[in-house]
């Protein structure tokens, strides 16, 4: 028990404790090591059998939700991990002590009971209890139903509460969970190999992000906290691992927005033999298979927009460059082969735009920006953005017509990118060129050891990335990542901006 109770301007956690000391005071455990429990409450429900009243007995257990005093009976529903489950308590079957016993608990309370299954004149089935036990005392007071849990930095900061008060946050979490077992099952169909790799990287690389670095004591060195999965699972391929596959936490220290937590979760997928086209088949299947195994349907609403994403329609394929010359109002790309002209161009083409543009910019990274900024968000339909610059990924294999192009494709969906995939780049020359592009003087970030591995020769292949909360954000019409991300990263409640 804590020595310092929570400041609470009513008194209901007084009268709570009150309750738990009359409870140990007369012999009886408020928090009990487990109950009997044969059924969750949607099972239960599924349990009864249609005009046999009293013939199905379930033991079922959760936490007290809804309370109807009836004098002699009661109404009560308890909350699990399936939903809730509605209670028939009747003092004549309890007995006298008993009863009184029951009407002493809380909102909150966790409990387990017994009895048999009935409908109810309304055509709810219940559970008409025969015995109860209480198992866990609650002390603090849940949110008001209609007046509680309000405040959305309290939704992140007590997730356990949302998921109380708000069926909404149960139902994506539900959903989050059916839709990576979707992914699991799609890919263990197409005998993907699924593995873990490090979390800790003497180099973090793989993506251009900034890391994360921690300081291992025993050895005395720092790791980085990995950006990427990429370039462990690349080694496997040329280990022989034709298709392999990860589900794992991603971490970047950069910024926080609708899209982004530092913290977040990633599917990598590899098959040998194949390119970034065999991966628009793969994607296709596997955002169709888990679309249709949590929603029932194809169909989507994107609630910015309002229009209906039709997963079953044909996914449109697009080339960057047109995109880009769209927007702009101009052959943009018709300048790629003279730096001059092209940066001039493209800076300003995005003050034309009205986009801000910093002045020590790459060419790609001002002509990415327009492409951010004002193409991506209006691509709605699944829409497969292709054959990217080549500084945008020095994993990528180089195109044979263009080399200044590379031979990938950014899944765009909901007005944001899905899914990256490429065609790896496995000729070890020009993948050391292009990080020496990348790094700059910066030897330390290159990966040597992957080096060394591609020197030993690795398959071709199609790579791809997912990224888990965003398709989460898509299938179960969230408005955020943090409604996704069971516990986001938060600023601690303590500390104040500087």
């Amino acid at each position: 028990m804590s020595d310092n109770p929570p400041d609470i301007s009513h008194d209901q956690y007084a009268v709570r404790l009150q309750k738990l000391q009359e409870l140990r005071a007369a012999g009886r455990d408020p928090f009990r090591a487990s109950c009997g429990q044969t059924h969750f409450s949607a099972e239960a429900v599924r349990a009864y059998v249609e005009g046999q009243d009293n013939t199905v007995r379930v033991q079922v257990a959760g936490r007290l939700v809804v309370f109807r005093d009836m004098g002699k009976s009661q109404f009560v529903k308890i909350l699990d991990q399936q939903g809730q489950l509605q209670l028939y308590v009747k003092k004549d079957l309890l007995g006298d002590a008993t009863y009184a016993a029951f009407k002493k608990l809380d909102l909150g309370d966790f409990i387990g009971v017994e009895g048999a299954l009935f409908k109810t004149k309304t055509g709810e089935i219940t559970v008409r209890v025969e015995k109860y036990t209480l198992v866990a005392k609650a002390l603090r007071p849940l949110p008001e139903k209609w007046h509680g849990l309000t405040d959305s930095e309290q939704v992140y900061r007590q997730r356990y509460l949302d998921l109380i008060v708000n069926p909404e946050s149960r139902d994506r979490l539900l959903k989050r969970s059916r839709i990576v077992a979707s992914l699991r099952r799609t890919l263990a169909g197409r005998k993907f190999i699924e593995v873990e790799t490090p979390v800790l990287e003497n180099v973090a690389g793989g993506a251009a992000a900034r890391p994360f670095v921690t300081h291992h004591n025993a050895l005395g060195v720092d790791f980085f906290l990995r950006i990427a999965l990429e370039l462990r699972l690349k080694r496997l391929l040329v280990g022989g691992i034709d298709r392999v596959c990860e589900i794992g936490r991603i971490f970047r220290n950069e910024g926080i927005s609708r899209k982004h937590n530092p913290e977040f979760t990633m599917l990598e997928v590899y098959q040998a033999y194949s390119d970034f086209r065999g991966m628009m088949d793969l994607i296709q299947a596997l955002v169709k298979n888990a679309a249709q195994e949590v929603n029932g349907s194809l169909e989507l609403k994107h609630a910015a927009s309002g229009q209906v994403i039709d997963l079953g329609a044909p996914w449109r394929e697009t080339r960057y460059f047109d995109l880009i010359d769209g927007a702009v109002g101009a052959k943009l790309s018709a300048h790629r082969g003279d730096p001059a002209k092209y940066r001039a161009e493209a800076a300003a083409a995005a003050q034309q735009l009205g986009l801000e543009i910093h002045a020590g910019w790459e060419t790609h990274e001002i002509v990415n920006e327009i492409f951010s900024k004002k193409i991506e968000p209006t691509l709605i339909q699944p829409t497969f953005v292709t054959h990217l610059p080549k500084e945008l990924c020095p994993l990528a294999k180089l195109n044979a017509e263009d080399p200044g192009l590379i031979d990938v494709f950014e899944l765009i969906i909901g007005g944001m990118e899905i899914a990256p995939a490429y065609s790896e780049q496995n000729d070890p020359f020009v993948q050391r060129e292009m990080f020496e592009q990348q790094i700059g003087e910066d030897r330390q970030k290159m990966d040597i050891d992957f080096l060394i591995a591609l020197e030993h020769g690795m398959p071709p292949a199609g790579g791809m990335g997912v990224g888990i909360d965003r398709l989460c954000i898509l299938l179960t019409g969230a408005e955020s990542i943090r409604d996704v991300i069971l516990f986001p990263s938060l600023r601690p409640a303590e500390a104040k901006p500087s």
